[in-house]
């Protein structure tokens, strides 16, 4: 016969295996029933948008003025540059929070993360590329580099943290140091019951911080965000009579989505560029925002006739549309695979910024 139980188990086994110097699995034992995945999603969503990082905000690249220019002796554009940047992770040495990096590169060179290590910054991922030069290019650029937590879009930068920056092109940053954090519940056998629970964590980083650091924050910030409850305990604070049955009760069994790969972010990031930016004539821009369109995305999906029926687009304006669309990699052929997630996730974006 079972004991009446007054109060849970509290978990008092905990073991920690780290894999490599950048992923640790993490066992902690026994939860009852129901206990362990109260308590491992609330810190996996902490893990993924609240751990803190380093990533570069804006770029300003010498001789470029939109992010659609091509430099001299460079195989790339300052577009692929971008993208191959949001690839390399930076670390702000000394504490530092917020830094202005620049490098000079010049002959035929493959430039590498690792070719981007000064006395201010540290690049945990040196095998990333970054770019190519021939023997008669020159690039010559400045990064802002930032910590933050989570990810902010580039016009939440423009339109905050890079008022100081002038002819600075805005960057989307993603500072999470966590690329991976997943986790598994087990049954485990106390006192001949089966019916307790382990979880065991899986999680991963990218350099910038180790996965116990990272677990570190997140506990602390879920403890810190759990910690105004304690004031159910002080009588002084005044009560609010609430009618339950007018509360509704939301869906606890609805399912995390995966998030996006990095060539679904990447094209969804695309499609947010404004079409002021994106190396339209100005004419052409003129006339498409005059429409209200604001972003690529709003007319890379548009029929022909769709476009003919624009005031003042005509042939040659359509032409322009095209070739930069092409250059951009979001021509029809380029977006034949992409799912219909990565459109609904442009459009709720691209709704939050109008908003």
């Amino acid at each position: 016969m079972r004991k009446i139980k007054t109060a849970p188990l509290i978990p008092n086994k905990f073991e920690v295996e780290e894999i490599s110097s950048n992923e640790m699995n993490l066992r902690v034992s026994p939860f009852e029933v129901g206990f362990a995945i109260s308590v491992a999603h609330p810190l996996k969503r902490l893990l993924m948008s609240s751990s803190i990082g380093y990533a570069p905000i804006a770029i300003k690249v010498e001789n470029a003025s939109h992010e659609f220019d091509n430099i001299s002796g460079m195989l790339e554009d300052v577009s692929a540059l971008i993208i191959n940047l949001k690839s390399i992770r930076f670390k702000l040495k000394n504490g530092v929070e917020k830094a202005e990096v620049s490098y000079s590169f010049k002959g035929s060179k493959e430039i590498y993360g690792s070719d981007l290590n000064n006395d201010n910054v540290e690049v945990v991922t040196p095998e990333n590329f970054l770019a190519t030069l021939n023997e008669d290019g020159q690039l010559d650029f400045t990064l802002v580099i930032s910590r933050g937590i989570g990810y902010v879009p580039s016009e939440d930068i423009r339109a905050g943290a890079l008022k100081e920056y002038k002819d600075y092109i805005p960057l989307d940053a993603y500072f999470t140091p966590v690329r991976k954090a997943n986790y598994t519940i087990e049954n485990v056998l106390v006192e001949d019951n089966p019916n307790f629970e382990e979880i065991v964590f899986n999680v991963v980083t990218d350099g910038q911080a180790s996965p116990r650091e990272v677990f570190g924050s997140s506990l602390k910030v879920l403890q810190d965000q759990l910690s105004i409850f304690q004031h159910i305990h002080d009588d002084s604070v005044d009560l609010i009579s609430t009618d339950v049955n007018e509360v509704e009760e939301e869906d606890e069994n609805i399912e995390e989505e995966p998030p996006l790969s990095k060539e679904d972010e990447e094209t969804v990031d695309k499609l947010l560029y404004e079409l002021k930016d994106c190396g339209l004539k100005p004419r052409v821009a003129n006339a498409l925002i005059a429409s209200d369109y604001k972003f690529v995305g709003d007319v890379t999906f548009l029929e022909d006739r769709e476009l003919k029926d624009i005031k003042n687009f005509g042939a040659g304006s359509i032409a322009d549309l095209k070739s930069a669309l092409e250059k951009m990699k979001l021509d029809r052929d380029s977006l034949s695979f992409v799912s219909e997630r990565v459109i609904d996730e442009f459009r709720k974006r691209a709704e939050e910024f109008n908003n």
